[in-house]
């Protein structure tokens, strides 16, 4: 009995190997994806040329989570050495259990016939068996209760090994997903959603302002009443011509404008479900997501960045509340307030300005060099003044021009803008409605018999001779 406890505790060792080695791989492909598409830009390659590397270099100065997109890099790869030494020692563990299962089955052989195929990745007689489970019920039966874990631990054991590895398969999918969308992400309303708790301020602006200073007007239309726990449309108009207008993103390459919004409600009216949004309003709205701004204040919902010339009209389904269920809301007018956005900002939340800017003199002088995007601007007191451009814009001065503090020294790249609005709509109650069809059918049936009782009146003058 004892070659074959060994053998059967070599193959649960192996078992419990294998699925760690798994896990470990699957966990460094995961990370070593996520490494490698969303820090690309911040970690320039050696093959490349020396103005892509400072091209790069700026870029990651105008960015604001440039130093700690650079420090998570360096963090994830020490990550990923600790899983590939996890890994490793997996391995080595499946290797020694190999080898206890090989000498294990070289004591057996004699006496009992073994259990399943040699144990080990080089094993060249094929297993009749490939199921693990089966494996651990049977070293269990040759085990015995006693030095062997139960039939119901064996399932609980092997429950748990497979949640782990869907864990692992789920976070490397998740990985995946959130580099190859992340240039997406990184942009507006995101920047709003992590500085500010609530986007409008005492005085009525939206936070979106603060970083898109250009401004651009929009065009917002509701319904002027609704009624209580009904679903209504909301009509945001962004204008631009997206067709024809171009955007420079962060390495001063054009692309299409992208457009956003938001919209501030009173508290008690939300985003509609989509379980309850007719055929015809997902049908106009084309796919477009909306989603609460916070989990504490559902009645601010904001969308995008998504491309402009799809989504120039944004349609926005609401939800009104119903004051016979919700204390905190009334009939009457409601305000709202409505933001939107086309094209990237002017500067970040940290402060520092974006490349969709135009640049202008530090210095009055004259223009001694243009390197790259460094211009250099002699003053009358003999001082070089070397000021540094960020790509998109094109450089309008040349060598040798004279040229005064604070004037353009680049075009404008900036074709976008940011446009706020204020609307209000009525939340009606259908008492008040009926209230006022009573009340207006009294007053045309007092004023009909008023005008009947004169004719009669009338009539009679005429009969008696008056």
């Amino acid at each position: 009995a004892l070659p074959i406890s060994s053998l059967c505790r070599a193959r649960i060792a192996a078992t419990m190997a294998r699925a760690a080695a798994a896990g470990a791989m699957v966990g460094s492909v995961a990370l070593a994806s996520a490494t490698g598409t969303a820090f690309t830009v911040a970690v320039p390659s050696a093959a490349a040329s020396e103005d892509t590397a400072t091209g790069q270099q700026r870029f990651l100065a105008a960015r604001p989570n440039a130093a700690r997109s650079a420090a998570g890099s360096s963090l994830d790869v020490a990550a990923g050495a600790v899983l590939a030494a996890a890994g490793l020692a997996a391995a080595a563990g499946l290797r020694r259990a190999r080898r206890a299962g090989a000498a294990g089955a070289a004591a057996a052989r004699s006496t009992v016939v073994p259990v399943g195929a040699p144990v080990g990745f080089g094993s060249s007689v094929p297993a009749p068996e490939q199921y693990f489970r089966d494996q651990l019920v049977a070293c269990r039966a040759h085990l015995g209760d006693s030095s062997c874990p139960s039939l119901e631990e064996t399932d609980e054991h092997m429950k748990e090994l497979q949640a782990h590895a869907k864990q692992a398969l789920a976070g490397a999918a998740a990985a995946m997903i959130f580099t190859t969308s992340m240039d997406a992400a990184v942009a507006y309303p995101i920047f709003a959603q992590q500085n500010y708790a609530n986007p409008r301020e005492y005085t009525g602006k939206l936070a979106c302002a603060n970083c898109h200073l250009a401004a651009k007007s929009i065009d917002v239309r509701l319904p002027q009443a609704v009624l209580p726990d009904t679903i209504f449309k909301t009509q945001i108009e962004v204008p631009a011509k997206y067709g024809k207008r171009r955007q420079p993103t962060a390495d001063g390459t054009k692309a299409p404008m992208n457009v956003g919004a938001i919209a501030v409600m009173p508290e008690g009216w939300k985003l509609a479900p989509k379980d309850r949004l007719p055929k015809v309003l997902k049908k106009e709205m084309k796919g477009l997501a909306w989603s609460p701004y916070s989990k504490e204040l559902p009645n601010i919902v904001v969308a995008g960045p998504v491309p402009g010339e799809i989504y120039e009209t944004m349609v926005l389904p609401v939800l009104a509340p119903d004051p016979n269920t919700n204390d905190k809301v009334q009939f009457g007018k409601a305000v709202m307030y409505y933001g939107g956005n086309r094209g990237r900002g002017q500067v970040y939340p940290e402060g520092n300005q974006s490349n969709n800017n135009q640049f202008f003199a530090s210095a009055s002088g004259k223009v001694t060099s243009i390197d790259g995007l460094k211009v250099s601007i002699q003053t009358s007191s003999g001082e070089t003044k070397v000021q540094e451009l960020l790509p998109g814009a094109d450089i309008v001065v040349q060598v040798g021009e004279q040229v005064n503090k604070d004037d353009p020294i680049t075009t404008n790249p900036n074709v976008g803008g940011f446009g706020q609005e204020e609307k209000e709509t009525i939340l009606q109650d259908m008492n008040r409605v009926y209230a006022y069809c009573a009340i207006a059918f009294s007053i045309f049936i007092a004023q009909l018999t008023f005008v009947l009782k004169k004719k009669q009146f009338e009539k009679v003058q005429l009969a008696e001779g008056f």
